[in-house]
């Protein structure tokens, strides 16, 4: 068992609480999207063991982390939006020299990698002008919403494993992030079960794509994934808080931020791609 993962969950489980910030993107400051997507679509191959040794690790820290922080991330998101929110931003854009020395842009990036990076962007950044219209959180599980939940839960993990598209925000914009949120404060199982469930299979079958194309389509998939935390840090930007303190603390926890992504993604860290 990888126990060390216990930590890393926490920190992806962190991410994935916030609207606008990619667990993919942690774990590539992390250094192990690699292995995450590996042991992820390999889970039901022979070398299942192995692969349940770093998964079980991570998924209980992840679990742990949910569970635990659902309601400090709502009392930070409520009462310190801004100062948040701008440590993230740090952390995204601080894994942006790591993924560019993964990818040795400077070699293998054309005029066309570019255009995607710049399509790309675009188009995730044109989701920060949605206002999300958040629909009354569900409390009781019925048949009719159940498969609701289970394909929200689907689309919202295939979204967590694709750095720069934030699997809450996906939540958010069909409408079921509260409820998501609401389920993990008051523990209702029926809820989380099935909005679990719907997340195994969006990771297993999102999982297997994102590693065919790192395989196949290496750098065109790299210039997606710059393309798309480029474009994520339009959605997560707060704007500057007016007030003097707030403002200082945001500057502050944005280059807090900044340290955390550069000492998690050092040079040192093993290459993602498979020569």
């Amino acid at each position: 068992m990888q126990w060390r993962n216990l930590y890393r969950g926490f920190f992806i489980g962190i991410s994935d609480l916030i609207p606008g910030v990619s667990g993919g993107t942690i774990a590539f400051i992390l250094g192990i999207y690699d292995e995450l997507l590996a042991s992820i679509s390999g889970f039901f191959s022979r070398d299942w063991k192995k692969h349940i040794g770093f998964l079980l690790p991570l998924a209980i820290g992840m679990g742990a982390t949910l569970l635990l922080f659902s309601r400090v991330i709502e009392f930070l998101l409520k009462n310190y939006h801004a100062q948040t929110q701008f440590f993230f931003l740090g952390l995204v854009i601080g894994v942006l020299p790591f993924i560019a020395r993964q990818a040795n842009v400077r070699k293998n990036f054309k005029i066309g990698h570019f255009l995607v990076i710049l399509i790309v962007g675009a188009a995730l950044a044109s989701l920060a002008l949605i206002n999300p219209q958040e629909s009354t959180p569900i409390t009781t599980l019925t048949a009719s919403n159940a498969v609701g939940l289970f394909f929200a839960g689907w689309a919202g993990s295939m979204a967590m494993l694709l750095p720069g598209i934030s699997g809450s925000f996906v939540l958010l914009l069909l409408g079921v992030y509260s409820t998501a949120i609401g389920a993990l404060s008051n523990l209702n199982l029926p809820i989380i079960a099935v909005i679990g469930a719907g997340v195994v299979v969006g990771f297993i079958v999102s999982s297997k794509i994102i590693n065919y194309l790192l395989t196949h389509f290496t750098y065109v998939t790299f210039a997606v994934i710059i393309g798309l935390i480029i474009g994520s840090v339009f959605v997560m930007y707060p704007g500057f808080p007016k007030d003097g303190s707030f403002f200082v603390m945001s500057i502050l926890t944005f280059f807090i931020g900044l340290l955390v992504a550069s000492l998690f993604s050092s040079p040192g860290k093993a290459s993602i791609i498979n020569d």
